[in-house]
């Protein structure tokens, strides 16, 4: 009895699968790039007719089958601080593929969102689907602007994988598919630990496919009292745990190996701005992490930017997303979705892409910042990280041009800045491109950037052009003062922090008391020198 009992259940099962592949569809799909031909890697989200993203398919289907990522999607373990939060899909759903993917879904109305980066357009394709119908679909992906064509680049800062060589080819097509051209993994660390370890560093760490670069990278040391760091580009990771809270010395090796170091989070979260005048004030940092969604008040935030700026020192901007903490939208918001790529920046690396010359770009600061918005910049034909000595009485020549598609990124404002304010603007309603010229007299030194806005977190910020008059600087003296008491007020703040234990595991800074007050010290002095010698 029991034996036909399971073979009736067997049977009834087998008609129940062959009645649910009669109601099932079947949808080919191959995206290629419309300049070569070639299939490229892209990003999917796939939704059914109540917009539910590919994991909530089956719950709203007509059937009881459940929705399973194509088997082209392409598999990377991914989740905050080594935690197996994800694997195929991403945050919103959405999943990779190398220019091919094909599924099998019951009969219904679907949208397919096709999307590769900022420079390419993005496509939604509506599908209605018959049961046992097979829809076979090839879509072209058109860049409305190709920025490699003009020798810029874009990379991503801050990117948190763990992997191994094997993790390399899925990595990059990830990357590859946001057209992230140098996707920066960083292992990153507190006093305690370290999480999303690196393999190798310097060329070792490095992997490379055509025109997208892998290369290691480090968020370290961070602490919630003195912020978070990045550096890129070193031959080695550099930790020194018993004198955690010596930044300095890190940047100092960092610098040996041939890297670069900057702060993350636009110095906001953590009170990096504390980290950073005393380590801007001592010469030790080359940029600042400028755009990123993490901060309330982002995605490009440029407080500390432009104290720092004004007071005389050069800051390149970069940009990244800090996948898979941040994304669009409030903290909060079930929209809030971490994306790689989603706010990046350029680096104007001419004709010949290779990761040494990418680095030598960024160091001499030809970049800038985007969550969408394409930008450019020139002063007496001079680009963003250029220094310009002319002579007193002088007039610049400044043009800044800003570009967008016109859809999901079409300009409202393109501004020129000098020491923070706004020198010319030019205004649209969604446009293509915006365009502003300035014919700038000067008589002393100051810092230009250009701005552009393409609506709600679709904004850009270039480094500045560094011009000089007679071979001086480049400081604001109209702020100077209150810029001098922020530093100090910084200061006096970490001094109350030392006092007393954290609250923490990982504040330990009053356990490093000792190191903190003698950087305390030194930056008092510096901040002496410069009130005699900027305010003389």
């Amino acid at each position: 009895m029991k034996s036909r009992a399971l073979i009736l259940t067997l049977f009834l099962v087998a008609l129940a699968l062959a009645a649910q592949v009669s109601r099932d569809g079947s949808l080919k799909v191959t995206v290629r790039d419309a300049t070569s031909g070639e299939p490229t890697p892209v990003r999917v989200r796939l939704t059914n007719a109540s917009g539910s993203p590919p994991q909530l398919l089956g719950a709203s289907a007509v059937t009881t089958s459940s929705f399973k990522p194509p088997p082209e999607a392409i598999a990377v373990m991914w989740g905050r601080s080594d935690r197996a939060d994800g694997y195929v899909l991403q945050p919103d759903g959405s999943f990779y593929v190398d220019g091919s993917f094909s599924a099998s879904l019951p009969a219904g109305h679907y949208q397919i969102e096709l999307s590769k980066g900022y420079e390419y357009e993005a496509q939604v394709h509506e599908i209605e689907l018959r049961a046992g119908q097979e829809i076979i679909r090839s879509v072209d992906l058109e860049r409305w602007i190709d920025m490699p064509g003009r020798g810029w680049y874009s990379s991503d800062d801050h990117i948190h994988i763990r992997r191994s060589p094997r993790d390399n080819p899925s990595i990059l097509r990830w990357i590859a598919a946001e057209d992230i051209h140098v996707g920066n993994l960083l292992q990153m660390g507190d006093f305690w630990h370290y999480v999303f370890s690196q393999y190798g560093w310097g060329e070792t760490g490095r992997y490379r496919e055509g025109n997208t670069i892998l290369a290691s990278g480090q968020e370290e040391p961070r602490t919630p009292e003195f912020g978070h760091t990045i550096s890129l580009g070193t031959d080695d990771f550099v930790r020194f745990q018993a004198d955690y809270y010596s930044y300095g010395r890190v940047f100092d090796r960092v610098h040996e190996l041939g890297g670069i170091s900057g702060f993350a989070h636009q110095g906001m979260s953590f009170h990096g701005y504390r980290g950073m005048t005393v380590n801007v004030l001592a010469g030790k940092l080359d940029f600042l992490e400028l755009a990123q969604f993490c901060v309330p008040n982002g995605p490009i935030h440029t407080e500390h930017y432009y104290r720092f700026l004004d007071l005389g020192f050069r800051l390149t901007a970069l940009a990244g997303s800090d996948f898979p903490w941040c994304g669009r939208g409030e903290r909060g918001d079930a929209a809030r979705f971490s994306q790689i790529g989603d706010a990046r920046f350029y680096t104007y690396v001419g004709n010949d892409f290779s990761f040494e010359n990418w680095l030598s770009a960024v160091k001499a600061g030809r970049t800038f910042a985007t969550t969408g918005p394409i930008i450019e910049l020139t002063v007496n034909g001079n680009l963003p990280g250029d220094s310009v000595d002319v002579p007193r009485g002088a007039t610049l020549q400044i043009t800044a041009k800003a570009f967008g598609d016109g859809i999901r990124i079409g300009l409202t404002e393109l501004e020129i800045v000098g020491h923070g304010e706004v020198l010319k603007r030019a205004t649209g309603q969604g446009e293509r491109h915006l365009s502003a010229e300035l014919q700038l007299p000067v008589e002393r030194g100051i810092w230009i950037v250009a701005r552009a806005a393409a609506g709600p977190g679709f904004v850009a910020h270039t480094t500045p052009v560094y011009v000089t008059v007679d071979g001086g600087g480049f400081h604001n003296p109209k702020t100077l003062e209150g810029n001098l008491e922020r530093c100090r007020r910084d200061l006096a703040d970490l001094e109350r922090e030392i006092r007393v234990p954290g609250q923490q595991l990982n504040s330990e800074a009053w356990r490093h008391a000792d190191q903190l007050r003698r950087q305390i010290a030194e930056t008092r002095e510096i901040l002496r020198t410069l009130s005699t010698e900027l305010g003389g």
